[in-house]
């Protein structure tokens, strides 16, 4: 926001250099960007935040430097000769879609003489850097940079049916704007319309065809409260962007539309001349509910800021601020209605914050003892530093990615859900405005980046959220995932993924079932459970899809829900005794129908070994030469121990028998 040193002394005192106003206002949070000479006036640049819009205008910047240097401040006069017909007679406004815009206010001038404006307007907006037209657009920009309130003017003639229908477009419609170029309009924007055609895309830009020019003679002038989401969305859309739609899009003071519309006309009679018609027509209004007083412990202000500030003091800054004090107030306490220019400010604490910049925030000693409390690692945080340890031991280093992917990239590997993605529109991301799925396609392209810089087979790996369309706001459709990407193989990957379920719960079991994933080489793709639950993905990615990423290795990638993880995780895991008996190994070789799965055999073998088999692995399989066809022989390694003696042979061999019992007849299995 510039802010012109000659046009904010209209309605504050400035008897300070400008250095001492700029360090005050950056004090107080408006940073100074730089401050130039434009033909004698100063331009202050200043940063406005986004919760701050009241600031986006001189009048805001003003009622801060009255704040802070303890100055008057003035509110120029908004009170127009209305002598023409009523306007009621003269111009309709229909509006036909109330939740894009909340009110809408149009007055009617007559017999208006277009031309230039004078010299000192022309130099006041040639500071802000805004090209002076004419005397009715100029002060419609004046206002605007005034007040903060967008206004718009229409020559009155040139609008079919002389009415004003603000609605919804129309699929197919086009509407030249003021840029003189054209634009399309879908039935998601909010146009301002006369009896036939769009003639402004409302809250963004007026149209061409309605602008004002040397004819003109009779001007409607248009304030209107547009809601932020349609006029940001239509913006992006639209790759059109204004004054006007950036104070839309920030909030404007709703109860400043009237003014505002006052001021304008008033402007427009001193300058321009004509006949202002009598009221206003108005579709909306002002919401008539009241905010409720915030309620401010003085107590609170030493516990936060670490200082005390004095009752008076602190009342001084707040009514100062436009805030009116409310009746009720407890001993120790203030109670305040917060001024309709300050929507920010709903809790004690904005309070709090107030009262601080305003004191000056310099005022707070650097060694100041404020109560400070350590915060606890969440359950979360642990689960993701156990990981992130077990991951880079085995070699893995960590990746931090964008979100957004484009379409080709989607595709790549998506076996969480089908549903459509999440797009953005945004003049920044014009290709890659899709939120991930899956976390695998930047990790992906992340892994192509290194082998072009001649770091081969990078591990990665990454922590972060997807975003599974649907219903955004729901914690499901926002998953927080675990995703790496190897140059190990199938096998390798597996067995690490198994690791890190290890290294949080030592009880619990993973499991693979086959999968078929369009990414992957059949047969090397599967879906991995977690005590029944789907923990995540593994696969082996196919030829097509490496050659797609330009990809010289092959690559193997698994991604698993952190959230089924969380749920199992065990951080202080139950003492056990180290084992004061020797274990008994019995390797069994079994001859298998092909079908059978390892998950399968090992599930056999635990229910039938009984209570002292410890632990069962595999050992390895085998295929070919004296093995049958449509057969396969897998070796199992079985741990035996009793926690209270040393076991026999016999008691082995009895265990043994079962299993092999069990076995052959679960599962059609002999030994070799």
């Amino acid at each position: 926001m510039i802010v012109s040193w000659n046009w904010l002394k209209e309605y504050v005192r400035l008897d300070m250099p400008v250095d001492a106003l700029t360090e005050r206002l950056m004090m107080a949070g408006l940073n100074l960007e730089k401050v130039a000479d434009v033909q004698g006036d100063m331009a202050i640049d200043l940063e406005v935040t986004s919760n701050r819009p009241d600031c986006l205008c001189h009048l805001g910047v003003a009622r801060e430097v009255g704040v802070l240097f303890d100055r008057e401040y003035k509110l120029p006069p908004a009170e127009p000769a209305e002598k023409g017909p009523p306007v009621a007679s003269v111009a309709s406004v229909d509006n036909q879609c109330p939740d894009l815009c909340l009110q809408y206010t149009a007055r009617v001038i007559q017999g208006v003489k277009v031309g230039p404006s004078p010299s000192w307007m022309q130099r006041r907006l040639a500071t802000l850097g805004i090209r002076p037209i004419n005397n009715v657009v100029d002060i419609t920009n004046y206002v605007l940079m005034e007040c903060g309130q967008p206004l718009h003017a229409f020559d009155f003639d040139k609008l079919d049916g002389r009415k004003i229908i603000v609605r919804r477009g129309e699929q197919g419609e086009k509407l030249t704007a003021i840029d003189q170029r054209q634009y399309d309009v879908t039935s998601q924007m909010c146009v301002i319309a006369d009896a036939t055609r769009p003639v402004a895309i409302a809250g963004v830009m007026g149209g061409y065809e309605t602008e004002i020019g040397p004819q003109t003679t009779r001007v409607l002038i248009e304030v209107a409260e547009f809601t932020p989401r349609s006029v940001r969305a239509t913006a992006r859309k639209l790759h059109l962007f204004s004054d006007s739609s950036y104070r839309f899009e920030r909030g404007i003071d709703r109860e400043n539309l009237d003014w505002a519309g006052r001021r304008c006309a008033q402007l427009i009679l001193e300058l321009a001349g004509g006949e202002l018609c009598q009221g206003a027509v108005r579709a909306g209004s002002a919401p008539a509910s009241k905010p409720a007083p915030v309620v401010l412990r003085l107590s609170q202000l030493p516990r936060i800021l670490g200082i005390d500030i004095p009752q008076p003091e602190v009342e001084r800054i707040l009514l100062k601020l436009g805030m009116q004090p409310a009746p009720g107030a407890a001993a120790g306490t203030c109670r305040f209605i917060v001024p309709h220019w300050r929507r920010d400010l709903g809790r004690e604490i904005d309070l709090i914050e107030e009262v601080a910049r305003i004191h000056g925030y310099d005022k707070i000693p650097e060694n100041v003892p404020v109560p400070l409390e350590v915060s606890q690692t969440t359950r979360f945080d642990r689960l993701c530093q156990r990981l992130s340890e077990a991951l880079i031991a085995a070699g893995f280093f960590e990746a931090v990615t964008l979100s957004f992917i484009s379409d080709a990239e989607l595709d790549l590997f998506r076996p969480w859900t089908n549903a459509a993605p999440l797009r953005v529109e945004h003049t920044s991301r014009q290709r890659e405005n899709i939120l991930r799925q899956s976390l695998i396609p930047s990790l992906l392209l992340c892994r192509r980046q290194n082998e072009r810089h001649r770091n081969l087979n990078a591990q990665l790996f990454e922590m972060a959220r997807v975003y599974l369309a649907g219903e955004p706001e729901r914690p499901e459709a926002q998953p927080r995932l675990l995703g790496f990407v190897s140059g190990k193989s199938f096998a390798e990957i597996k067995g690490i993924v198994e690791l890190l379920v290890d290294s949080v719960n030592h009880a619990a079991r993973v499991t693979a079932k086959p999968a078929a994933l369009a990414a992957c080489l059949p047969g090397r793709a599967c879906e991995l459970l977690l005590d029944g639950k789907r923990l995540g993905w593994l696969g082996e990615l196919s030829d097509d899809v490496r050659k797609q990423l330009d990809l010289q290795d092959p690559v193997t990638v698994a991604e698993i829900d952190l959230g089924v993880l969380e749920a199992v995780a065990e951080f202080e895991p139950t003492y056990q005794p180290v084992p004061e008996y020797p274990a008994i190994e019995r390797d069994l070789n079994f001859l298998l129908d092909e079908p059978v799965t390892w998950q399968e055999l090992e599930a056999t073998v635990r229910g039938a070994a009984g209570s002292l088999l410890e632990s069962v692995a595999f050992e390895s399989q085998y295929r070919g030469q004296h093995i049958p066809a449509n057969k396969k022989s897998y070796v199992a390694r079985l741990h035996f121990r009793a926690p209270d003696r040393t076991l026999t042979d016999a008691e082995v061999d009895a265990a043994q028998k079962k299993v092999v019992a069990a076995c052959g007849e679960k599962l059609s299995a002999t030994l070799r």
